[in-house]
């Protein structure tokens, strides 16, 4: 398929947003490539306009042996995005592995390489989170997610290969298409059910004394905002690097579970509950994204108030 653009993980959350936005961009040229399984990701597909679907192992295989045709850009999208995957094995495979083989292929074929990075590498966030090269190397991610995330980043700079590259750490992403996620849906969708089922939310608790229950931070995009700015560099060929993909102002949860409440017509009802042991040590407080690189690359654009982007997800898609 030449002339074409591919989108991993197309069928997911990210991916299939991504998708529909090049289709309104008037792009339909498009391979998807995904792991369907037995998912209900399927779903995201219906509605869009693409050329092709094809397996991610197959794929894989086509990079290995060079069977597939020249394409004009990749948008790496698909990754195992669980923070609690045990399977470590698995996670340097398919986020590690898989993302190195991808755009090994696509510097040798000069081909458009664009790929998700995270905000999960950035750990306790101890080391702040500025997504300068120099700082990267540093970092120590919670979790083998961000971990399996991180050890791309740093490899590319090692190369010398992020200059030519394009890697977005996006932070809090919500939206719709996130429902296939299970327990890694985003915290709009979860509680707009917990709303429907019983009328309250629940917020895990805060153990540290500096923040107060559900005022722990993170810094939340809306997923039409992600899509943009990964589009920017799509179209602006000669801005390359490693950048932070959020709106770089931290909001409590308190903050989103009320902007629900609202978009719902609904009095907030918030219980807060006690933290599973096995996230304590692993869990964020604060996340806000430092984007002075983002800006200096050129993306002016505001993005959504949170309170905006809840209102439009709830009304237009969980409605």
């Amino acid at each position: 398929m030449a002339n074409s653009i591919i989108v991993t993980g197309g069928a997911g959350f990210i991916g299939s947003n991504l998708v529909a936005e090049l289709n309104r961009r008037g792009e339909d040229n498009i391979l998807i490539v995904d792991d369907l399984a037995q998912t209900e990701k399927w779903k995201n597909l219906v509605g869009l306009s693409f050329a092709d679907y094809i397996d991610k192992d197959s794929f894989r295989t086509l990079i290995e042996k060079g069977g597939l045709e020249l394409t004009n850009a990749v948008f790496h999208m698909g990754a195992c995005s669980s923070t609690t995957e045990p399977n470590a094995s698995y996670l340097m495979d398919n986020n590690y592995r898989y993302t190195r083989e991808l755009c090994t292929w696509c510097l040798e074929k000069n081909i458009r390489f664009i790929y998700a990075s995270s905000a999960a590498t950035y750990g306790d966030g101890s080391l702040g989170y500025s997504d300068a090269d120099e700082r990267t190397p540093h970092l120590e991610p919670l979790n083998m997610y961000g971990y399996s995330k991180h050890l791309f980043d740093v490899w590319a700079i090692k190369q010398r290969l992020h200059n030519q590259i394009v890697g977005l750490k996006y932070f809090n992403v919500f939206g719709p298409c996130e429902d296939h996620k299970e327990d890694m849906r985003s915290v709009v969708h979860k509680a707009y059910g917990q709303i429907l089922d019983s009328g309250e939310v629940h917020l895990f608790k805060s153990y540290k004394p500096e923040y107060k229950d559900g005022e722990q931070v993170r810094d939340f995009i809306y997923v039409k905002d992600a899509v943009d700015v990964t589009l920017y560099f799509y179209e602006h060929p000669d801005e390359s690097g490693l950048f932070n993909c959020g709106t770089g102002q931290a909001r409590t949860w308190v903050d989103l579970v009320r902007g629900v409440f609202s978009a719902m017509d609904r009095t907030p009802n918030i219980r807060f509950m006690d933290m599973p042991r096995s996230l304590k040590g692993k869990y964020q407080y604060h996340t806000e994204a430092e984007i002075s690189k983002l800006r200096q690359a050129g993306y002016q654009k505001e993005f959504t108030r949170l309170e905006e982007g809840i209102r439009d997800y709830v009304q237009s898609s969980l409605t």
